[in-house]
């Protein structure tokens, strides 16, 4: 394979959400020969980069046949009778009138038929019409274009023109509903055979008629209400840092790094990030991969069936790779820019990518991205003695307004102006922290780089990698004239670079969440949950340095992140994210393990007062078990937890207790599947006995206890029963508020649940309330134009248009 160099560290800042990983690890039984050789010969390292010794040829084979038969379980090539198998289960849930399940079934069909193939017309035909039964008039259009252009069989034609005349009426478009008609008739006509049309011709005439009558009675405009729309946020760019609020200022130090810090006082709420992702890439979600022996495919869907692989947008109907089965996207426009900026390149090598795992994969989209030619420059400049900016001679001090313009350009990252941009400068000057990764984590990072960037050799991808043709010529070269396993040094740069961004990303890394429905998402209370749903490189984002108690709050919209203040920032205090263990979710050492991926020890606030007061925390007692006899707290280190209550003196054995929490979580799981087949009856007497059974052994603060009140709320809720789901979700917020605060998101989303509760429920005067709480807390951390908000408003202003009399009775 050859050596490899691997970068030393150039700046110290740190920044991530999500848990190092790379989804290989059945591949290190092969790779152990090479591993105990790491080990034994150990690294050569100088000042500026640590060279991986070359080991024989026979290990290199072996793993390259392990890491190909771990490819097979991950196919993304297109399977047309995987196609089939998907149009029929989608075919079957139509007729159920499982609407929602056949669109996902048709468009799994769909990204599997072959390009050109009139069956894939057929797909798009069929998803338009479950598209039509939602009610989604403008994307049924959509797919119903995409039919005809992909040769929709002429003798079904008919069908699908009076699903369009059908759509165009619903959406008021009369002309052009009366042109479809003419055209359906005069087919009908030309057919001869009219017995094949009456149920068709039956219909025509219905759609004739509503026609006749909305010509006649042409529905009044619908207006908005007032003031329903948030005000537009005041937003003044900084001029030192892009996407910054000029609230901020940029600082370094050899302690913290780089870092933000307020340049006048910031109020709860104010924006003071939007950034796009440099690069962002869609985790998969739960692996699909077929077991040896399988005769049929999974109809669960994914994050990878529900998300637009380029912007992240929600898929309703979604556009296919025309290359590979798993890749898709919101639109044609979507499709078209990815293939043109990366996924030409990774469309054949989608079972590498997703066996090798995201961060292999952010690491190739982001050289992909950049462009050969300013990877080389940066690679190269790292070669030729960069200046450290850790050490003593480094540019460590805090910037000033007198001297920002040119005290910044010794900050890693910044511009020759001393302007700090989210480019791929930025990005390549995060710290890869090579000295502190272990060497079998840097030994697999190395292999996974090397077997990806062979990959492109041997498929001819080198030159679409180096920016060297147009995408013209790029469709012509299939094939690579090379026979050596020797790497181009070209593809050594691009090696080398991708290697630096693995070992980045355990620290840089941001993961991209989403608030995600639970359930069907069709009834009066919608549940949600945040969900993580793509990796991605933020560098302005990542400036902020980690605390366990956070001054700001972080949203997405697609691939875009907003950092907004959670509470006032006085001038001159630093900017703070939490990395993900927060003070009031674990206890200080279980957040410190955790932290430790970071390579940092976590000096904040919160970590200082628990590690120094030696009080127990707050999680740990809330969260604690109870006596079953006097119901006090159990307390203890050791295997064996006593009761507080002296005169009480039962003890118990942490297991068994355990156990019976362990056992409460799978109860309280079963009555959630039974809420999901609509047997919400005993879903609720399933809950009430968890109920129970857990008053006997756990605080009545442990969040479970929240959690159970929650679902009780939500079941409920679905019975039509709103004063039980209000009561019982008030029981839920106070437990929230107590674990994490009164102005805390998770207390804004269950006061979001109350607001749906109590509007449905028709109390008005405590809606109104409560919806101005809800909206007070959330646009604090989504700010005034999120949809929660929005919807919010929406209700507000529809409880506001009641008549007096009745405002006065609720």
């Amino acid at each position: 394979m050859g050596n490899i160099l691997l970068p030393c560290a150039v700046t110290t800042q740190t920044e991530s959400v999500e848990s190092p990983s790379l989804e290989i690890f059945l591949w290190r039984q092969s790779c152990a020969t090479r591993i105990v050789l790491l080990e034994q010969g150990g690294w050569t390292r100088n000042s500026k980069r640590i060279l991986l010794p070359a080991v024989s040829h026979r290990s290199e084979e072996d793993e390259e046949a392990a890491l190909v038969q771990l490819c097979h379980r991950a196919p993304t090539d297109k399977k047309p009778e995987a196609a089939s198998w998907y149009r029929e289960q989608g075919n079957q849930e139509f007729k159920r009138g499982r609407y929602q399940a056949a669109l996902r079934l048709y468009s799994k069909a769909a990204s599997h038929e072959l390009p050109g193939s009139p069956e894939v017309s057929v797909c798009f035909a069929n998803r338009s019409a479950a598209l039509l039964h939602l009610g989604h008039f403008e994307v049924c259009l959509e797919d119903i274009a995409r039919a005809e252009s992909h040769g929709y069989p002429d003798r079904l034609l008919p069908k699908v023109l009076l699903r369009k005349a059908e759509c165009l009426l619903c959406l008021g478009r009369l002309q052009d509903a009366q042109d479809v008609l003419r055209v359906l008739e005069s087919k009908i006509a030309l057919d001869g055979v009219m017995t094949t049309h009456l149920t068709r011709l039956k219909k025509l005439s219905q759609l004739k008629v509503q026609l006749g009558e909305k010509e006649r009675c042409p529905e009044p405009a619908r207006g908005e209400h007032g003031g329903t729309r948030g005000e537009p946020e005041i937003w003044e760019e900084n001029s030192r840092i892009s996407g910054a609020s000029s609230s901020l200022s940029l600082s370094f130090d050899a302690e913290r790094g780089r870092h933000l810090v307020a340049s006048q006082d910031i109020v709860a709420g104010q924006s003071l990030v939007k950034e796009e992702a440099f690069v962002s890439v869609l985790c998969p979600g739960e692996s699909l991969a077929l077991q040896d022996g399988d005769t049929a495919w999974d109809t669960r869907a994914t994050n990878a069936d529900l998300y637009c692989h380029r912007c992240l947008r929600q898929l309703l109907a979604s556009v296919p790779c025309q290359g590979c089965s798993y890749a898709k996207y919101c639109s044609q426009d979507c499709a078209d820019m990815a293939w043109q900026q990366y996924h030409r390149t990774e469309c054949s090598l989608g079972a590498l990518l997703l066996t090798l795992g995201v961060f292999c994969h952010v690491a190739l989209r982001t050289v992909l991205l950049a462009g050969f030619a300013e990877v080389s420059r940066l690679v190269e400049g790292s070669h030729h003695g960069d200046k450290n900016p850790q050490s003593p001679e480094g540019n460590c001090r805090p910037l000033s307004e007198a001297d920002a313009g040119a005290g910044s350009r010794g900050v890693p990252g910044c511009d020759s102006s001393g302007r700090y941009q989210s480019s791929y400068q930025a990005l390549f000057h995060l710290l890869p922290h090579t000295e502190h990764h272990s060497p079998e984590h840097k030994f697999l990072c190395t292999l996974s780089v090397v077997a990806l960037c062979k990959q492109l050799q041997a498929a001819g991808l080198e030159a679409a990698v180096l920016s060297q043709e147009s995408p013209q010529q790029w469709s012509k070269a299939k094939t690579c004239e090379k026979t050596s396993d020797e790497l181009s040094p070209e593809l050594k740069t691009v090696a080398e670079a991708m290697l630096r961004h693995v070992l980045q990303l355990q620290c840089n890394a941001q993961a991209i969440t989403v608030m995600q429905e639970l359930g069907p998402g069709d009834g009066a209370v919608v549940d949600k949950k945040p969900v993580r749903l793509a990796t991605g490189f933020f560098p302005v984002l990542s400036l902020l340095n980690h605390s366990c108690c956070p001054n700001t709050s972080v949203s997405f919209s697609g691939t875009a992140a907003t950092v907004r203040a959670a509470q006032p920032i006085s001038s001159g205090q630093e900017v703070l994210h939490c990395y993900g263990p927060h003070w009031c979710r674990m206890r200080v050492a279980e957040r410190q393990q955790l932290l430790s991926q970071y390579f940092f020890k976590c000096r904040c606030p919160a970590c200082l007062e628990e590690l120094e007061s030696g009080a127990k925390s707050v999680v740990s007692i809330r969260n604690s078990f109870c006596c079953p006899k006097c119901q006090a707290q159990m307390q203890g280190e050791e295997d064996t937890l006593c009761c507080s209550n002296e005169a009480c003196a039962t003890s118990a054995s942490r297991d068994h207790l355990s156990g019976r929490l362990q056992d409460l979580q799978q109860q309280i799981k079963k009555a959630l599947d039974l809420l999901r087949i609509g047997k919400a009856d005993q879903a609720v007497k399933m809950l009430l006995k968890c109920q129970m059974d857990a008053g006997t052994f756990l605080s009545p603060e442990h969040l479970l206890m929240g959690e159970m009140e929650d679902h009780l709320a939500q079941v409920y809720a679905t019975l039509g029963k709103w004063q039980e789901a209000a009561r019982h979700l008030k029981k839920s917020i106070e437990i929230v508020e107590m674990h994490h605060g009164p102005s805390s998101v998770e207390t804004g989303h269950e006061l979001f649940k109350l607001a749906q509760i109590l509007f449905n429920g028709f109390a008005v005067s405590e809606a109104l309330s409560t919806i101005q709480r809800a909206e007070g807390i959330l646009s604090v951390h989504f700010g005034p134009q999120s949809a929660q908000i929005q919807e919010l408003q929406e209700m507000k202003a529809c409880l506001s248009e009641l008549p007096r009399n009745i405002l006065q009775r609720t």
